[in-house]
Order: C-alpha cells, then structure tokens, then sequence
C-alpha cells in the first residue's frame, strides 16, 4: 500500500517512507491510497483475540511494506502487561446504552499512550528496513499529552532525538511536570511562550523551511510524533475496532449492532480515526464530536465555516485548547473525494485569512456523519459531578466535556443508540480541577497535593505513573519565543 499527500496525489510513499518523513514536503498529509475493508467474517475472528491480536491484523492492513514479524514484535513491546496494567483499552459500563471506552492506562496516563508506545518501535524498524544513515529528529508540539507520551515512548530509543514544544501557560501543572522531568539522553523539551497553535504552526514552519536541507547536511532527518504522523494515526484506528469487539464479546450489543462514537477532540486526530474504522466497515453510526469553548469545530460541522478569527480560551480540558485542528485537513481530502487542488486551495485560505468554508457536496457530507457541541468550564464540571454522584464514576474534564455533549446529542435528536464515549485521560492528570468540580475544597494545595486528597475522596489510588513525581528533578528548563523555535531546535542539535 502506498501514501499519498493530501495536497499532492503524485507524491507517493511506502508506510515506512510515510512515517520516517511524518509530512509531506507540500505540508499535506499522508493517508493511505486505499481503505482496507473488514467484513463479518473477520471481524468475528477478531472478537475472538486479544487487543494485540487486533492490533497485528489492522496493522498489517496498512504496513504492507513490514514483514510480518516486524509488526509481531513491534505490537509485543508496545502493549505490556507493565505498560498497560489494567489491560489494553477496558471497556466500562456507565449504563445500558452508554459504555466508556477508557484509553489512559498507559505509562503516562493518556489515550496518547495507545499509539505512542507503537510508533517509536514502528519507526526503529523502518529505520533499520530501509538503511537509514541518518539520525531521526522527532519534532513534536503539544497541547498537554502528546508530549509527555512522545517522550516517554522515544525516550532511549536508538537513532533518534525528540524535541517537544510546549505552550508556557497552556498546559496543566501536572502535564508540565511530566515533560519537565522527563530523563532520556536523546528528550530535550521547550515551552514556548504563547498558545498551543503558536507551538503547532512553529513546528510546521520548521518542517516547511530550509532548516531541512542544514539538518540533512548535519546528518539528521525531521519527522513528527504529533498525529500528523501517519504512524500515529493508525494504531489509533484499532482502539475503535477492540471496543466495539468487546461489547459483542460482552454481550452488551448485538452482533453487527451500530453504535455510536462520542470524542472529545481538539486536533481532530482521535475521532477521524473513528471515521477511518467506519469506513472499515465498523458499525458506527453518529460520529460525535465534542468541544470545549474554543469550539471551532462545533461551528465548523453547523455551518461549514471553518475561522480561527476568534477568541481563544484557556480552559479546564487544555488538551483541547487548539483553533487549527490540523487533521481536518485529511477528512477534507475524503469528504471531496480525495481532490488534493481542493484540499490545497481550504489551507491556503487557512493560512492567509484564517478562514474557509465548505458547502455542497462535501457540507453535506459533513453533516451527514458527524454532530457537534461543546460545553463550556460550568457545563463541564457540572458533568463531572453529575457522573460521580449518579454513577460513582469519575470523569477527566476532557471525557467530562464528551458527556455533556453526549447529553445534549439524545436529547435533541432522541436517538439513544448504544453509545461509546471516549475517555482520554485519568482524572489523576487534572485533580485540582476535578476535586473543584466534586466540591471539595483545594485551594492552597498544589497538583501534586491534590492527589492525593481526590483518592481519599473518591477510594480511587492514583495512579503508578503519578506517583512521587513531585520529587522528580527537574531536568527541561528552557522557554523560546514563538519566532525562536527554529534557533531553538539548531541549537539543541549544535548546527
């Protein structure tokens, strides 16, 4: 199977072209030259085996240029019982009708785990396969997990480098900490002063600029972690498929029932991968896409008016802090049956009026498959509370943005299909903010303390990763202006 751009059908990869690379020289993205499609018949194979059994089969799907054991073993090191303790993406019962597909019980308590301790073993077999002389540079920019979650799974990993840029004020103090003291000879993490889409547009900036043809010459090659990586993406499409499984295999739904999918999201990555299951041939009916106050996409799937021309918000949920949600452009590739002139002409808009909008065919498209509504900081502590006191179940503010919007979705459609909402993070990453929500009083007490005051409040441990990270050294103090990002990286590398 070959990759091609978003922006340019003749520029044409291998997967592991694809990932070693991470974008295309254009600045589009790739995405696979064809969909592979799963009937029936495989996927009752599938509900018979474990996570890593599914991972392998969807896998080889799209990495047609690995060898088979390659993937074996790349699967193998990434979901370990040590890694993964509790199992690979357990599936809990809120009610009847509304299951919680819960991601964060990785090493760094994040769904970015689920692909970020793939894609460094994905990329060392590449490197190895295909004789790359030089070092791998992975530039990463983060709203709050991805990187601590890139760190933590390239960390150590021979024949790369990976540097993360981090907005100063845009990120818990919980995730800050994780970053800042992250050890590995080869991590090197930067804040960067301003927001997230600051941190992301830098990090393309670079991947479009002449620093390309410096490192090359210095004996590095850039690629990504972010989920513009086409190798971070795909592990991602799995979690969806293993859910859905389970259920069967639960005997919650039915044998080929639809269901549902509640994300909430912010680049977008996480529920286009949805999308790429369903098109799969995964029974999934709504997509539902759940924001935050800086509710662009909500606005973009009602009106087809995508403007970043707005205020931004810092919010509860940072993670979902982002205005440019840079998958987007992939799902704008297919929903205009793969045009890349089209594509190419929305991120030119993009770029120099900050706007663009989409109607006919591809609006209708659009809101078709998908609905969308955000919940604001009130809205979403309130479904933090609501949760524990009826459920006993405790929500990160990100999935607590998912609920609420979930709520609003059956009550003004009345559809009440099996539903699944995608949990992304332990509550133990926002405690304060979650104690807050629960009533508890936090004030003076910083994140670290409020640990564990929200498991004596709630009977819940926190969790291992979190553990003792206050005492940690700090080891990444370095901050950049936006337009220093570049110099940062030269630095970094001595060039």
């Amino acid at each position: 199977m070959l990759y091609e751009s978003t922006r340019d059908k003749s520029c044409r990869l291998t997967s592991m072209e694809a990932i070693k690379q991470g974008i295309s020289k254009e600045g589009g993205l790739f995405v696979p030259g064809i969909l592979p499609y799963l009937g029936n018949e495989e996927l009752s194979a599938l509900a018979e085996v474990d996570y890593s059994g599914r991972a392998r089969y969807i896998l080889k799907l799209f990495l047609t240029d690995y060898k088979d054991e390659d993937i074996d073993r790349c699967v193998a090191a990434a979901y370990t019982s040590g890694a993964f303790p509790p199992g690979v993406a357990p599936v809990a019962s809120l009610y009847p009708g509304l299951d919680i597909l819960e991601l964060w019980h990785g090493p760094t308590c994040a769904f970015k785990d689920m692909a970020l301790q793939l894609l460094p073993h994905l990329m060392t077999a590449a490197i190895k396969a295909t004789g790359e002389q030089k070092e791998i540079v992975i530039l990463t920019a983060t709203s709050g997990d991805t990187g601590k979650a890139a760190l933590e799974g390239f960390s150590g990993v021979e024949g790369t480098r990976i540097i993360v840029f981090y907005p100063l004020q845009g990120v818990s103090s919980m995730q800050r900490l994780q970053m800042i003291t992250q050890k590995g000879g080869n991590t090197k993490v930067i804040a960067v002063e301003g927001n997230f889409d600051d941190a992301q547009s830098g990090v393309k900036r670079i991947f479009g600029s002449d620093l390309s043809d410096r490192l090359d010459k210095g004996g590095y090659r850039l690629s990504s972690a972010n989920s513009i990586n086409w190798g971070r993406l795909v592990p991602q499409i799995v979690y969806y498929f293993s859910a859905y499984l389970d259920l069967i295999r639960q005997g919650r739904i039915e044998k080929w029932q639809t269901v549902n999918v509640v994300v909430p999201t912010g680049n977008f990555g996480n529920i286009l991968a949805a999308y790429y299951a369903k098109r799969m041939g995964l029974p999934i009916g709504r997509l539902i896409c759940a924001s935050n106050s800086n509710n662009i996409l909500t606005d973009f799937i009602r009106t087809g008016v995508y403007d970043i021309n707005r205020a931004f918000y810092k919010t509860i949920s940072p993670s979902m802090d982002i205005l440019i949600s840079s998958n987007l452009e992939r799902l704008l590739y297919e929903l205009s049956d793969r045009d890349p002139g089209f594509v190419a002409d929305l991120m030119s808009q993009l770029k120099e009026h900050g706007r663009y909008r989409v109607d006919g065919q591809v609006f209708s498209r659009l809101q078709e498959l998908f609905w969308g509504d955000y919940a604001n900081e009130a809205q979403t502590r309130a479904a933090i509370k609501e949760t524990y006191d009826k459920y006993g179940y405790i929500l990160d503010p990100h999935t607590a943005v998912g609920k609420f919007v979930y709520d609003q979705y059956w009550q003004q459609t009345g559809d009440t299909v099996e539903t699944i909402l995608v949990s992304t993070a332990s509550p133990f990453k926002f405690p304060a903010d979650v104690l807050k929500a629960l009533g508890y009083e936090e004030d003076g007490l910083d994140e670290t303390a409020c640990l564990e005051v929200l498991s004596r409040a709630t009977g819940m441990p926190v969790p291992a990763p979190l553990v003792g990270l206050s005492d940690s050294e700090v080891l990444h103090r370095d901050v950049c202006g936006k337009e220093e990002m570049k110099q940062a990286v030269l630095s970094y590398l001595k060039l």
